[in-house]
């Protein structure tokens, strides 16, 4: 009925996790982009068929998975090596499996991300949605920012309500902020290279919608404090505790991180101008 499909690069430590909780799918590939720890080892060891293809981008190598791996069901679920199924989500992918209409081409999916044990369903502003879960042959993805949004679909998209956990802090802070040095790279460029108008904030297509709000409010003056206040007290991370006050000062910090390198990309951009120029 459907199989998942976890991409890693070292992910030893989490990996184990992830597939435990996978026990009810078909099928389960690891798509491996050059590990240097045993997630490859744990993977065979654990049952899952292990691919390896180099990083190009989240929407690329989903898209290298969905050309490249025998998958035998239908359909297809994409999650990552730090996320953790529940029996609660598992009964929901498949009943909502069963239950689909033939014009549904894919699922988006919400999580509830976790910090010190906490879920931070204010700060983090649950639900929000990915694009986890397709028909074969219904759609694609398409690399956008430091993630992925869905490409070539044909037939609706459904939302898959039950979440699953996200344990994106599961590897320490250090881990965190260098991952997040590298997102915030992408997230830049993708944000400079955008250009949607006003009224496409209020877009009836959620991914278009979050794009176009992430490009205008990234011009704001003193958005990234603008986020954390937003996280902390708007949203109600206070209610939290530390996990709240947490996230909400390094997403902040991460959003700052971008509008540097946004200065960055814009200052490169004159310059080359220029050169052409002269």
């Amino acid at each position: 009925m459907i199989s998942a499909i976890i991409l890693t690069l070292n992910e030893a430590e989490d990996l184990p996790k992830c597939l435990d909780s996978l026990d009810w799918t078909d099928q389960n590939f690891v798509l491996d982009s050059g590990s240097t720890d045993k997630t490859c080892e744990i993977a065979s060891s654990m049952g899952a068929i292990v691919y390896k293809n180099k990083f190009e981008g989240f929407g690329q190598q989903r898209c290298w998975a969905i050309d490249n791996i025998p998958v035998k069901s239908d359909w297809i679920l994409f999650i990552d090596a730090d996320e953790v199924s529940t029996p609660k989500f598992a009964s929901a992918v498949l009943d909502a499996i069963r239950n689909t209409k033939n014009e549904t081409a894919g699922f988006y999916c919400c999580w509830k991300l976790m910090l010190y044990g906490k879920w931070l369903k204010f700060s983090d502003s649950f639900p929000r949605w990915q694009f986890r879960i397709l028909k074969k042959g219904k759609a694609r993805y398409r690399d956008a920012g430091h993630a992925m949004k869905e490409a070539q679909v044909e037939g609706k998209l459904e939302y898959l309500k039950e979440p699953y956990l996200h344990f994106a802090f599961s590897k320490g802070w250090t881990f965190w902020f260098n991952r997040h040095n590298k997102y915030s790279s992408l997230e830049a460029i993708e944000r400079t290279n955008t250009n949607y108008r006003l009224m496409h904030i209020f877009h009836r297509d959620q991914s278009i919608r979050k794009e176009a709000v992430k490009q205008y409010v990234t011009v704001i003056p003193g958005w990234p404090t603008l986020r954390c206040f937003h996280s902390y007290f708007l949203k109600g991370g206070i209610f939290e505790g530390l996990p709240g006050l947490l996230y909400s000062i390094n997403i902040s910090i991460y959003e700052y991180m971008i509008q540097l390198k946004i200065l960055e990309l814009k200052k490169i951009e004159t310059k080359l101008t220029q050169g052409k120029q002269s």
